[in-house]
C-alpha cells in the first residue's frame, strides 16, 4: 500500500481520531477516578485517625509518661490499619515520641512543612489547631502523612497510612483504559478500511471508467446506484462521456466526409488535368515560336499545371493513407543503390555527399523509398545549406529476428530549424515561415515521407546538429513490421511482393521536386 493512496490515508485520519479520542477520554477517566480513589482512601483513614486520637489521646494526663503515650500510640495505631507517633512532654520535662511501630514510622519520616503547618494556632478559630495532611513518598512507595494537636493542652499524632493499594488499583485502571484505547484504535483502523472499500470502490470504478473512455471506448459508462455526492459524480461522468460520444461521432463524420471530399476531388481532377496537361506539354514545346509577350505567361501555365498535377497526386496519396489502403509491394534491395538512383534520377549527384556502403539489403517498398528519400533530400537542398550529406548505415541492437534496422541520416549545414517548429515539420500543410504560404511546397512532402515510413513500421526523427544545420533520420527495420504504426495510429497496412501482389493504382508522390517541401527551415 503507497503511502499517497486514499485508503492509507482514510486509515491514517480515523486512526489519529480514535487515539486522539481515546487518549483524551482515557485520560479524563484515569485522572477522575485516580482523585475519587485517593480521596475516599485519605477521607476514611484521616476520619479514623481524627476520631481514635480523640478517644485515646485526649484522656491522657498533661504530662503523660511515655509508657501511656507507648500504650496510646499501640491503641490507635496498627498494622492493618495506619502506623502512628505520639508526642508530648513528661512530667520530667523531657520530650518523648512514642511510635506505634519504631521499624516503620518515626518522627523524622515526618516532613518539616507538615510539623510546622501542625504546630500553627488559627486565630480565627478561637486559636485551635487543625489536622493537616501531605502525600509523600518512602523508598519508592506512596503513603499519606497527617498530623494534628489535642486542643486544650493534650500530646501531638502523627499518621502514616500506606497507599501502596490503592497503587494497585489505579495501576490496573491504568492498563484497562490502555487496553482500551488499544482495541479502539484496533476497531477504528478496520472501520476505516470498510468506509475507504466504499468510498473508494466507486472512485476506483470511475477511474477505470475514465481509462477505458481515454482508450477509445466511447460507450463506457458507469452504474449509477444511490442519490448521494457519488452518485451524483457517477452521473456526470455518464453525461460529459454520452455528451463525448456525440461529439467524437459528429467531428468522425465530418471528417470522413472531409475525406471523401478530397477523395473524389481529386478523382475529378485528374480527368481534365490530364488534357489540361497535354495542351500545356504542347504549349511548351512552342513557346519559343510565341510572342515574346506571350511566352512567360505560357510557361507560368505550364509550371503550375505540373504543380497542380503533382498537388492532386500526393492528395490522393494522403486519401490511401488516411483510408488504411495504401499497401506495399516489397523486393529485397540494396539501399545504397535505391538511394544513389534516387539521387541520379534527379540530378542530385553533384549536389549530395553519398556515404553508402555496399551491400545493406532489406525488404521494402522501393518507390515508397524513393519518395522518402526525395522529400529529404530535396528538403534539405532547398532550405538547408550545403554541403548536403546522405549517411547509411546500421543499428546493431535491433531484434534479432529481423536483423538490424537500416538507419538513413540526411544532414545540412543550413541554420538549422527553429525550435518552435521541430515539432511540427511533419504536420501536414506545415510551413515554419507564414511570410510564405505561397511557395513551390505544398507543406504534404515530409508528412508523406512519415506515411511512408510508418507503414514498414519505421519512422523519421528531426533535429539539430551541435555543430549546425538539421538532421533527419530515417529509420527502417530490414523487413516491415507487421505491427508498425502509420500515421494515423493503424497498424501497418498488409504489403504484397513486387511481381505478386496488386498495389494502389499511380505513383503519387514518387518526385522528389513536388513532394520535397514538406517544411521550411
Amino acid at each position: 500500500m503507497r503511502w499517497t493512496s486514499l485508503r492509507l490515508r482514510l486509515v491514517a485520519v480515523f486512526a489519529a481520531v480514535a487515539l486522539t479520542a481515546a487518549v483524551s477520554v482515557s485520560g479524563i477517566a484515569y485522572w477522575l477516578n485516580r482523585d475519587a480513589v485517593l480521596t475516599r482512601a485519605q477521607n476514611s483513614a484521616l476520619n479514623d485517625f481524627r476520631d481514635s486520637l480523640q478517644r485515646n489521646a485526649a484522656s491522657l494526663p498533661v504530662a503523660p509518661t511515655c509508657l501511656s503515650l507507648k500504650d496510646a500510640a499501640s491503641r490507635i495505631g496498627g498494622a492493618d490499619t495506619y502506623e502512628v507517633v505520639l508526642i508530648s512532654r513528661t512530667q520530667d520535662g523531657q520530650d518523648c515520641a512514642a511510635p506505634s511501630d519504631r521499624d516503620v514510622f518515626t518522627l523524622d519520616d515526618v516532613p518539616p512543612t507538615l510539623s510546622t503547618a501542625v504546630n500553627i494556632r488559627h486565630v480565627k478559630d478561637d486559636g485551635k489547631y487543625h489536622l493537616h495532611w501531605e502525600r509523600i513518598s518512602l523508598q519508592g512507595h506512596p503513603y499519606l502523612v497527617a498530623g494534628a494537636r489535642i486542643n486544650g493542652g493534650g500530646p501531638t499524632g502523627y499518621m502514616l497510612k500506606s497507599l501502596d493499594a490503592e497503587r494497585k488499583d489505579l495501576n490496573s485502571l491504568a492498563w484497562s483504559l490502555g487496553i482500551a484505547t488499544l482495541l479502539a484504535l484496533i476497531g477504528s483502523a478496520l472501520l476505516a478500511q470498510a468506509a475507504g472499500a466504499a468510498v473508494l470502490r466507486p472512485v476506483r470504478r470511475l477511474g477505470e471508467a475514465a481509462r477505458a473512455l481515454g482508450e477509445g471506448r466511447l460507450d463506457t459508462r458507469l452504474k449509477v446506484t444511490g442519490t448521494d455526492e457519488l452518485a451524483e459524480m457517477s452521473q456526470t461522468f455518464n453525461s460529459a462521456a454520452e455528451a463525448l460520444e456525440k461529439r467524437v461521432e459528429e467531428l468522425s463524420a465530418r471528417e470522413s466526409a472531409s475525406r471523401r471530399f478530397v477523395a473524389d476531388m481529386s478523382h475529378e481532377l485528374r480527368t481534365p488535368l490530364t488534357a489540361i496537361t497535354a495542351v500545356s506539354d504542347v504549349l511548351e514545346d512552342e513557346a519559343d515560336a510565341l510572342d515574346p509577350m506571350i511566352a512567360p505567361a505560357v510557361r507560368l501555365v505550364v509550371s503550375e499545371t505540373r504543380r497542380l498535377n503533382e498537388l492532386v497526386e500526393t492528395l490522393m496519396e494522403v486519401t490511401r493513407f488516411d483510408a488504411g489502403t495504401a499497401k506495399l509491394r516489397v523486393d529485397e534491395v540494396d539501399v545504397g543503390e535505391q538511394v544513389m538512383a534516387c539521387m541520379d534520377a534527379r540530378a542530385w549527384l553533384d549536389s549530395v555527399e553519398l556515404d553508402a556502403p555496399r551491400g545493406v539489403l532489406a525488404t521494402l517498398d522501393p518507390r515508397r523509398l524513393d519518395v522518402i528519400m526525395a522529400n529529404l533530400i530535396g528538403n534539405a537542398l532547398k532550405h538547408g545549406g550545403s554541403p548536403v550529406r546522405v549517411t547509411i548505415g546500421e543499428d546493431a541492437g535491433a531484434s534479432e529476428d529481423v536483423g538490424g534496422d537500416i538507419v538513413v541520416a540526411v544532414s545540412d549545414n543550413g541554420p538549422g530549424i527553429p525550435e518552435d517548429v521541430l515539432p511540427h515539420v511533419f504536420d501536414r500543410f506545415y510551413k515554419a515561415d507564414a511570410s510564405r504560404r505561397r511557395s513551390e511546397g505544398s507543406g504534404l512532402g515530409l508528412s508523406i515521407a512519415m506515411e511512408n515510413a510508418h507503414i514498414h513500421g519505421g519512422d523519421i526523427t528531426a533535429a539539430n546538429r551541435p555543430e549546425g544545420g538539421a538532421v533527419f533520420t530515417l529509420r527502417l527495420p530490414r523487413r516491415p513490421r507487421a505491427n508498425g504504426a502509420n500515421g494515423g495510429g493503424q497498424a501497418a497496412q498488409p504489403y504484397d511482393a513486387v511481381n505478386g501482389g496488386n498495389g494502389e493504382n499511380g505513383d503519387a508522390g514518387s518526385s522528389g521536386e513536388g513532394t520535397a517541401g514538406g517544411a521550411q527551415q
